[in-house]
């Protein structure tokens, strides 16, 4: 009897071609859409979008009739509303930078998704990201690296339990994007030239202060002053929840030559200035730990750690300070070490874990 997986699907041209290889491998293949908008008028939702929109449905009910699959929409909003878009606007209040994607992988499309597939007798979930599973010889499952590191999605799915591992399949990442794009058109999806989503999908605008302003209308710090690491007042900002740690556009202070935010304080309503040196960092500290490919780190351990969605990586030394602590030395300084966004460690082609920048 052939295995059932329910394949998250966007509407996007990735996951349509991850339901297609799994039903070309012989899965018995559901297809879903997590209906995550809140309720703002019709009109609204149709212009933004994002990857779980009005379009996006309709793109993928298509989809799923050219493969001739099973298609749902499943409502999974009042959990995208607690753990993406609170907790968003909760950190940005505390001077923090989150990383909405890899809240929403975590609580969202694997724990919601996964406990209600699994609720309805499924095998597996499925998704398009650009990575892939493999259990390692230690029983262990961990997340590899696409083939393609252009579109490397590992970073934002380092928080993944092993249960949700063992029960999640990734097509997509053994492709490069092209052959991706090759399979559709071939296939005649109707989303083959779709292009991807890149925004966060309930902010289409990019104005994240606007956005928690309308969210937290009683609570939103109001404006304050720019300080230099000296202490010396420079000038009024608009609120904190218009910077973040590195930023150097829209900051309109006349010093004369660049100047960058290296720090934000809630505590003072203070966003600290300084030059481009005082924003590279050789260390930092994490907590919220999870381990993917060793059950802890046992002893310090050398791994290439990305700091950000978009960072290279850079080779560093960590070493556990605590029960759900982990202090990271960088052979080279980094840039913009930012609390609230993700750090995550790799150890060759696998991720080994990751946690919060403290």
């Amino acid at each position: 009897m052939s295995k059932k997986v329910v394949v998250g699907m966007s509407g996007g041209v990735d996951s349509s071609v991850a339901a297609l290889l799994l039903k070309e491998q012989g899965y018995e293949v559901i297809g879903v859409t997590m209906q995550i908008w809140q309720d703002e008028a019709e009109e609204t939702r149709e212009e933004n979008g994002g990857c779980c929109g009005l379009s996006a449905v309709d793109d993928a009910r298509r989809v799923a009739e050219k493969l001739d699959i099973p298609y749902y929409v499943m409502n999974f909003k009042k959990e995208f509303r607690k753990y993406v878009m609170d907790y968003f606007t909760a950190e940005y209040l505390k001077g923090r930078t989150p990383n909405p994607c890899i809240a929403c992988n975590r609580y969202v499309k694997w724990e919601s998704l996964l406990t209600k597939s699994l609720g309805l007798g499924a095998d597996y979930i499925a998704t398009g990201h650009y990575a892939r599973i493999e259990q390692l010889p230690n029983k262990r499952y961990a997340i590899r690296n696409s083939v393609t590191a252009a579109k490397d999605q590992t970073y934002a799915l380092y928080n993944l339990t092993q249960k949700q591992l063992a029960h999640t399949l990734m097509p997509v990442g053994a492709y490069p994007k092209d052959e991706i794009r090759r399979i559709a058109r071939e296939a005649g999806l109707p989303v083959a030239h779709k292009k991807d989503s890149q925004e966060i999908c309930f902010i289409p605008d990019h104005d994240y202060a606007a956005f928690i302003e309308r969210e937290c209308t009683d609570s939103v710090p109001g404006p304050g002053n720019f300080v230099s690491v000296t202490g010396e007042i420079l000038g009024k900002h608009k609120g904190i929840t218009h910077y973040t740690v590195g930023q150097r556009k829209g900051l309109n202070l006349s010093m004369g030559h660049p100047v960058f935010v290296t720090r934000i304080n809630p505590e003072t309503n203070e966003v600290i200035i300084g030059e481009n040196e005082d924003v590279f960092s050789r260390t930092l500290t994490c907590s919220g730990l999870n381990f993917m490919s060793v059950p802890d780190l046992e002893q310090p351990m050398r791994v290439k750690a990305k700091i950000r969605y978009g960072h290279s990586g850079t080779f560093c030394l960590i070493e556990k300070t605590g029960e759900d602590r982990i202090k990271c030395t960088f052979e080279e300084p980094v840039r913009a070490v930012t609390p609230g966004q993700a750090v995550v460690f790799y150890d060759g082609e696998y991720v080994l874990g990751g946690g919060t920048i403290e």
